[in-house]
């Protein structure tokens, strides 16, 4: 299935920082004038890792930091729930000191960098506090490992209380008419080894995107003109040429917009899967590294490929790339992308008729941004195309902008539907700085 965006808000926006942010949060006022509010905020420092509360893990010092298991805080049985298997596994955890959003939020999508050595994986959780002083639950956002041979990746359905649902790999308030935000928030970090294990996850990026934006049909054009004519040279894989492999990984096609984007962008990069990584695809199929980004970002309680952060998760086992899930604030931070080098993949969805040229129309879909015009129209490698020669499409910025920055749509039955608000992900090397002005 594809990835639908009927259960999202929508956020996009004026990032705020609240009292207690890092001064690496994301966080630009700009002049198109908004209402959105958005802001990114990771842990993601050596001061920040010895910082929030230590059991059993420690920070690693370094240029490239993280936090690691030190001794092991107890054991726990975790009975996998899609394999039907009960194992015995080692944990320690850090919980991050309480951020404050800074505005009131009504979604949240939490996003981390690890390595999971063979026998080990990662739980990440979030407690949200309330504009009333009350807490939420800790709610998990996901169960993670690189691989799938320990554990099965997967989020967790029915988590709620009377003010807010986990919607897979989203945190988002029920009525914003009640009045009821989120105002801040703790995430919890859980490292597994198995017993006869002595490596365990390294972690050196935890963070969470903050976000609101009233409802709303449509947005204010952006003015364009920072990146117009620039191009990025974004390998061009089909999503379509995949149709019916692999049901397991639910089977190709409309599918696998998301791992055929998150592939392209981190072959642009110079990584792949190796030939051993991909050995187990069938030889007679195309692409083999779309196949096994597929099955590397599964969701097996979404029992899909379309997870966010498990996409951005998977970028990162790549050397020297990190990835996180956020939203921007209109196409003009999208070309500072562009312009920065970095190209920036969307989820949007649309009729048929509100995106010319695309000839189909979809309740969520993932796009790689790779370039502009000369007038400014987005060029993009749409991996909903018949062939790797097509993926590469121009589509007007208008009709664009529209269909990816707004939260409620008419969809093909004449009813209301949501829009993902600007959701997008970035991938790019850990050296290469955010695009000045984002």
């Amino acid at each position: 299935m594809a990835r639908t965006t009927a259960a999202l808000a929508g956020v996009t926006a004026i990032a705020i920082l609240g009292a207690g942010a890092p001064a690496h949060a994301a966080a630009h006022t700009h002049s198109l004038t908004h209402d959105e509010q958005i802001v990114f905020q990771d842990w993601s420092t050596y001061k920040d890792w010895r910082g929030g509360t230590h059991q059993g893990t420690v920070a690693i010092p370094g240029v490239r930091t993280g936090i690691t298991m030190l001794k092991p805080a107890g054991t726990i049985d975790y009975a996998d729930p899609h394999t039907g298997t009960t194992k015995t596994w080692k944990y320690a955890t850090w919980t991050s000191p309480v951020r404050q959003v800074g505005f009131d939020a009504s979604e949240l999508v939490a996003s981390w960098n690890a390595e999971t050595p063979a026998g080990t994986w990662i739980q990440i959780e979030m407690q949200g506090t309330y504009n009333t002083g009350t807490q939420t639950p800790w709610y998990v956002m996901g169960r993670w490992a690189s691989g799938d041979q320990d554990i099965k990746r997967t989020s967790v359905n029915r988590q709620g209380d009377p003010w807010s649902t986990i919607w897979t790999d989203t945190f988002s308030i029920d009525d914003v008419a009640n009045g009821v935000m989120l105002s801040g928030y703790q995430l919890r970090l859980t490292l597994y080894r198995a017993p006869d294990q002595w490596r365990s996850p390294r972690v050196w990026m935890l963070g969470a995107m903050s976000s609101y934006v009233p409802d709303r049909f449509t947005v204010t054009p952006s003015a364009g003109g920072i990146a117009w004519g620039r191009e990025l040279a974004v390998p061009s894989y089909s999503q379509n040429i995949h149709t019916g492999h692999y049901p397991e990984y639910d089977g190709g096609g409309e599918a696998w917009c998301s791992p055929t984007s998150t592939e392209m962008v981190i072959e642009y990069w110079g990584r792949k899967p190796s030939e051993e990584d991909t050995s187990w695809v069938d030889p007679t199929y195309p692409d083999h590294t779309v196949n096994h980004a597929a099955r590397m970002v599964y969701d097996y309680q979404y029992d899909g490929a379309g997870n966010w952060p498990f996409n951005t998760a998977y970028a990162a086992t790549f050397p020297g790339l990190d990835g996180f899930v956020t939203r921007l604030h209109s196409l003009d931070d999208v070309e500072r992308f562009i312009k920065a080098g970095i190209p920036v993949i969307t989820s949007q969805s649309f009729l048929a008729s509100e995106l010319d040229g695309a000839n189909y129309g979809t309740a969520g879909h993932l796009f790689v941004v790779v370039g502009f015009t000369s007038n400014g129209d987005v060029v993009v490698n749409d991996p909903a195309s018949s062939s790797n020669d097509a993926v590469r499409n121009v589509y007007k910025r208008s009709q664009f902008e529209q269909i990816w920055l707004r939260t409620k749509r008419i969809n093909a039955s004449g009813g209301v539907s949501g829009g993902s608000g600007g959701i997008a992900y970035i991938i790019k090397p850990w050296w290469k700085p955010m695009p000045h002005g984002v």
